[in-house]
């Protein structure tokens, strides 16, 4: 426990100034391999997803999160965590969960008129280049193969069952 030389709590520690960010984006597929992507109002496409809650594990916080900007459902269980970035990009520390999921249920819509104009499913190849930084990252994980489209500086830690390592930016 972190205390004082009394022996109370001390406040900085028991409740610190948040630095960073944790979300989750969330690549859900189609059975034919297209990813669904939203036009936000600033013209960048971005994958559903937002910020993980206390408490919450990225699987969970995915398919809330899916639930919440489109309709679809999917089962926690569904989830698969493909890796974490971390950027600190706008100086902000950014930590986000890579996903992917398929088989979702529902059609894709708006439930977030204020922060998405449309859902849209895109092959690989097909993908816009204006992406939400987030987005580009998740997509990197999802294709490694393909061209970067996220910033060089990323840092990518790929999950492998337990075990998480570190890819080069």
């Amino acid at each position: 426990m972190n205390t004082d030389e009394h022996g109370a709590e001390r406040p900085d520690r028991a409740r610190p100034t948040p630095q960073s960010l944790t979300g989750v984006g969330l690549a859900v597929l189609d059975r034919t391999g297209r990813v669904l992507l939203g036009l936000g109002h600033d013209g960048k496409w971005e994958l559903p997803g937002g910020k993980v809650d206390a408490g919450e594990d990225f699987e969970t916080a995915a398919a809330r999160e899916l639930t919440e900007k489109t309709g679809l459902v999917v089962p926690a269980t569904a989830v698969r965590i493909l890796a974490v970035a971390v950027d600190g990009l706008r100086g902000l520390t950014r930590i986000t969960a890579a996903a992917v999921t398929e088989g979702a249920v529902g059609v894709p819509r708006v439930t977030e008129p204020d922060k998405i104009v449309h859902w849209e499913w895109f092959a690989r190849e097909e993908v816009p280049s204006a992406l939400f930084a987030p987005t580009a990252s998740v997509l990197d994980c999802l294709w490694p193969g393909t061209t970067p489209r996220g910033a060089a500086d990323v840092r990518r830690y790929r999950v492998a069952g337990d075990v998480a390592q570190i890819t080069s930016p």
